[in-house]
């Protein structure tokens, strides 16, 4: 609960591909962002503004074409990161995560350029 609302966890799209894939999988570094991931969640659930907020013009394009208002990021182990928006009702919260990926990924999706 988050001022009174019921806040709502849905994986959508590549991060529920990505969930699906490291659950599968049995390797310590697959565990540890599982565990990551899941102790986030409890995070969240009692604060959704919990992650750090992406500035709108950094968004990237492959998300605002998705209507995507407002970003967060969160750290998760070895170097992964969960990407999710909010979206509200006067009775629930909905949090979408959008993403999770390695940080070579992260680069990629966000156009950062290797040094």
């Amino acid at each position: 609960m988050y001022l009174g609302k019921e806040v709502r966890i849905l994986l959508k799209g590549q991060a529920k591909d990505s969930y699906l894939e490291l659950k599968k999988r049995t390797d310590k570094e697959s565990q540890s962002i599982l565990n990551s991931i899941n102790r986030i969640k409890l995070i969240l659930k009692e604060n959704p503004q919990f992650g750090n907020p992406v500035i709108k013009k950094l968004i990237p394009k492959s998300l605002k074409d998705l209507n995507i208002q407002n970003l967060y990021r969160v750290e998760l182990s070895n170097y992964w990161r969960m990407l999710y928006t909010i979206e509200g009702s006067k009775v629930e919260i909905f949090l979408f995560v959008l993403n999770i990926v390695d940080h070579k990924d992260y680069n990629k999706l966000f156009g950062y350029k290797k040094k």
